[in-house]
């Protein structure tokens, strides 16, 4: 497995970007002298240049310094969303699809209910009723995403309850917390770790998104959608805010998707056979 992985170029590639990403949010004290909150009127929209690599932002930021300090609070909380989401969408899927009957039924049109929305707005509407903080974000974007998960699970579940290894499982006298624990669960895995990936992706869109609108964590603290926010009233003056910004949320979310179709390409065992 880690060697099919390890051939497979898009996963190199995603995974590349991703770990560069990460060391940039790990190490950013020691990769800028620079503080993200501190003003400085007297080099307001500087260009990019050997003091500033990125330039400074209209309050004299650096902005190098706030999206490396952003990406702390992108990425952790893109993937503290992905992670309430992947627990509680896969435990109901997993459940609703072994036992069927009325839990799955009930389940069902809720999940139907909350996918009626548009992801981005029931995003903005849990940001507003709970207020901007690290957690609140987290639930923000995570629990529209719980559907997805959800369906993925249940259709795994419903594939694989029906296969004659868990009817062989079943006639052995196995519980159904066995079977789950041991077939149903395992089997189910390389679809949801597919789906794992490429969510993050989504779930970095929809931070930005929300910190782009002012829905967001509350400043100072930088986020890649805020910088973006800061930078689109100058965006004729000083065009590298915004874009260099817009360029670290495209190759991140760029990353997550390659890494999503390859992992695609190598775990699922039809693909394979073609």
């Amino acid at each position: 497995m880690l060697k099919r992985l390890l051939h497979n170029k898009m996963i190199v590639a995603g995974a590349v970007i991703i770990l560069i990403m990460v060391f940039l949010a790990v190490a950013a004290p020691i990769l800028t002298p620079y503080d993200y909150a501190a003003n400085s009127l007297s080099e307001m929209l500087n260009p990019p240049s050997l003091k500033h690599i990125m330039g400074t932002d209209a309050y004299g930021k650096d902005v190098w310094t706030r999206l490396i300090y952003g990406a702390r609070i992108s990425i952790k909380v893109s993937f503290i969303s992905v992670l309430i989401a992947l627990l509680s969408g896969t435990a109901i899927g997993l459940l609703c699809g072994y036992f069927r009957g009325c839990l799955d039924f009930f389940v069902g049109r809720l999940m139907d209910i909350m996918m009626s929305f548009p992801p981005i707005l029931l995003s903005m509407i849990i940001a507003i009723s709970f207020g901007k903080t690290e957690f609140n974000m987290c639930l923000a974007i995570g629990i529209p995403v719980i559907p997805n998960f959800y369906r993925i699970a249940r259709s795994e579940v419903l594939s694989i309850r029906e296969r004659t290894f868990i009817r062989a499982s079943q006639t052995m006298g196995a519980g159904n917390a066995y079977i789950i624990f041991r077939h149903v669960i395992p089997n189910a895995l390389p679809q949801i770790f597919i789906t794992l990936s490429s969510t993050i992706g989504g779930c970095i869109m929809a931070e930005s998104s929300l910190g782009f609108l002012g829905l967001g964590i509350a400043p100072p603290t930088p986020s890649w959608g805020a910088v973006i926010n800061e930078g689109k009233d100058v965006l004729f003056q000083a065009p590298w805010v915004a874009c260099f910004g817009g360029l670290m949320i495209t190759l991140t979310t760029l990353a997550f998707n390659l890494l999503g179709d390859g992992l695609r390409d190598v775990l699922d065992p039809k693909l394979r056979e073609n």
